[in-house]
């Protein structure tokens, strides 16, 4: 189960884009909330042990007990509704030791897993359309379970990433071609209906936000105060910024205009201290650590490696491209962290596990490649 992991065969390329975001993060972090920086380091440190754990033995070994992780998954979302910490109007985290557990964000990875194994163990089936159905109910306890804590985004991000293992799993384009033309009208239906008074589908606090983002100007001193501020704050960096952990009097950040500035809203604290150079170099990262994940997944020696790398690398993507969309102002606000980036432990840990499951897709197409070599040496001997 063990034998095939090496040092040697680690994909530093990725390790290495990995920690650089993950410094930035930590200085941003460090200028936004110091007091924080110190655990943020101690959370890499621990990531970095869980991701070596995650690399260790053979993925395919790990993806029997994907009934498990499931069960395991709905379970930890049933006990956070029942007995977690509530913040606000939130039942989100359980405490552990003076620490925060968020369970939404082991979903992640648990429901990655999870699907890897049913998909590749169906995965002849993954063409007909009451296999697709069969996995869309699987998703719908969780879902609905993150949805009532309430977390609207990190819900419909738990959706995006099963539809992104969905695809790569092998469905038939008319399917994905009949979802998109089911998905328009039931966008646009679903905004006309939340934006009604008195509408029950989201919490007034969700439909103030989705009213914030469509008329800011009406909300700039209430519910998109803080939208605009970190627009602001981002424009103000220009082409090289204010400098790290600025003293400057314009500084957004030290005026303490924008709240959850260690987390939600930490590309807003790069952007201007750092700039559009430092905004970019953020971007960049994702989208090279997004990619290389990506091309592990498609040189994966089976389906269940894959739809596992492929997860992980769409989880990073789609993440990354909604944060900074909402700190722009392009997508409503949403609460969901920068990958590698913002403050947050659990999210930190469960992101270098995910990284350390791609990690052992990579060692394991590479050992599967090298004993195909070996076997077309001998052929030819």
């Amino acid at each position: 189960m063990f034998k095939t992991f090496s040092f040697r065969k680690f994909d530093y390329l990725l390790l290495l884009l990995v920690l650089l975001q993950n410094m930035v993060g930590i200085m941003a972090i460090g200028s936004a909330q110091p007091e924080l920086q110190l655990r943020q380091i101690g959370g890499l440190l621990l990531g970095i042990a869980v991701m070596i754990l995650c690399a260790i033995p053979d993925y395919s070994k790990v993806l029997r007990g994907y009934v498990l992780y499931y069960i395991v998954t709905i379970v930890l979302l049933v006990l956070v509704l029942v007995r977690g910490y509530s913040v606000g109007e939130a039942r989100r985290w359980f405490i552990v030791a003076g620490i925060r557990f968020q369970p939404s964000e082991a979903a992640k990875i648990l429901l990655i897993l999870f699907y890897a194994a049913f998909i590749m163990k169906y995965k002849d089936r993954m063409r007909t359309l009451l296999q697709i159905l069969i996995c869309t109910v699987l998703i719908l306890p969780p879902l609905y379970l993150v949805f009532k804590e309430p977390d609207l985004s990190t819900t419909i991000m738990i959706f995006l990433i099963f539809c992104a293992m969905i695809f790569a799993g092998g469905i038939q384009y008319k399917y994905v071609a009949a979802v998109f033309a089911a998905a328009v009208p039931v966008v646009i239906a679903f905004f006309f209906l939340v934006l009604q008074e008195g509408q029950s589908i989201l919490e007034t606090w969700q439909q103030q936000r989705i009213l914030a983002w469509l008329h800011p100007e009406e909300y700039m001193d209430t519910t998109a105060y803080q939208t605009m501020y970190s627009i602001m704050a981002i424009g103000s960096g220009q082409v090289f910024g204010k400098g790290y952990n600025t003293n400057e009097i314009t500084s957004v950040l030290n005026s303490g205009y924008i709240s959850e500035s260690q987390t939600d809203f930490i590309f807003t604290v790069i952007s201007e201290e750092f700039g559009f150079v430092g905004s970019c170099s953020v971007v960049a990262l994702a989208f090279l650590i997004t990619l290389k994940c990506l091309l592990i997944a498609r040189k994966a020696r089976d389906t269940g490696g894959m739809i596992l790398a492929a997860g992980v690398g769409c989880w990073i993507g789609f993440q990354s491209f909604i944060n900074i969309g909402v700190v722009s102002g392009v997508l409503p606000n949403t609460g969901l962290p920068l990958p590698f980036v913002s403050y947050g432990l659990t999210s930190l840990i469960c992101l270098y596990g995910g990284i350390g499951f791609v990690q052992n897709v990579a060692m394991q197409s590479g050992q599967a490649k090298a004993a195909q070599n070996a076997g077309r040496i001998r052929t030819k001997i």
